[in-house]
């Protein structure tokens, strides 16, 4: 395990906490709050970054940034579903 992998980790994982609250706040009102442009666009930049960070056998960067992109992913879904709700 390299040191870069842990910082990159941790930071991402600063990230995920942050983004959370958000995926929460969406199921617990029932609204997609995140527009589908940045949601979308978002997910697929982290999904990218993580099948970068486990080619350069950073794993835990890996995980975490799947983590992080998925949780954009439920908030880019959110925002499809909640609408059509409404």
């Amino acid at each position: 395990m390299v040191w870069q992998d842990m910082v990159i980790a941790i930071a991402n994982l600063l990230f995920t906490f942050s983004i959370f609250s958000q995926v929460h706040h969406g199921f617990k009102r029932k609204k997609g709050f995140v527009i589908l442009q940045t949601s979308g666009l978002t997910s697929l930049g982290l999904y990218a970054i993580a099948i970068a960070f486990f080619t350069l056998s950073l794993y835990f960067s890996a995980i975490i940034a799947s983590i992080n992109a998925t949780l954009w992913a439920i908030l880019f879904v959110q925002r499809i579903v909640y609408t059509k709700a409404l």
